[in-house]
């Protein structure tokens, strides 16, 4: 049940991470895809966060991740079962909770990719590759968990969850987006894993 609760919890921010990595294979994506770090160089030559770290790309995991926890919230509500949710242990599930919550969960999730691109690029890794180094198995775990850490963060902040409770989420986030990417690798929606 401690798993399955955790799912119920963590499900918007899964799903809009779906709809967003399918969203950047769009020709809207593409028409207005600005990269963040307007392709400015730095003093060792190299790009800020790289390529893949976009406005409309931020934007849309955010408006994702409210639209998700919006409806999620109302299935959950509509159901009987809104209380395995436990964002909803201290705060009603209501539309402007929701809303909100979203919004905090899809800037969360944005914000903390933006570290491990600065040091990926410092290290020559390739926007959205990895190196079959030691380095390389290092930030392809990182890159598993790095949202989960922010996004855990706000289930942390707006939930009674122990610290445990938060390294778990990170943890089940990270297995999570391997068998999320294997998927979506199969699908031909990602390139890469």
């Amino acid at each position: 049940m401690l798993i399955l609760n955790m799912y119920i919890t963590a499900f918007p921010v899964i799903l809009a991470g779906i709809l967003n990595m399918v969203f950047t294979k769009t020709k809207i994506y593409r028409k207005y895809k600005f990269p963040i770090d307007g392709n400015i160089l730095l003093a060792d030559g190299k790009r800020l966060f790289g390529e893949n770290k976009t406005w409309i790309g931020f934007a849309s995991m955010i408006l994702f991740c409210m639209g998700t926890q919006l409806v999620w919230g109302s299935i959950l509500k509509f159901s009987g079962i809104d209380f395995h949710n436990e964002l909803y242990h201290l705060y009603e599930n209501k539309f402007p909770y929701n809303l909100l919550i979203g919004a905090f969960l899809g800037l969360a999730y944005m914000l903390l990719e933006l570290p491990n691109s600065f040091i990926k690029r410092r290290l020559d890794i390739e926007p959205g590759k990895t190196k079959t180094t030691m380095v390389g198995l290092m930030f392809f775990l990182i890159d598993q968990i790095d949202s989960m850490i922010g996004v855990a963060a706000v289930i942390y902040i707006f939930s009674e969850i122990s610290f445990m409770k938060y390294l778990g989420y990170i943890a089940l986030g990270g297995v999570t987006h391997i068998m999320v990417n294997l998927i979506l690798y199969k699908l031909k929606v990602r390139r890469n894993l």
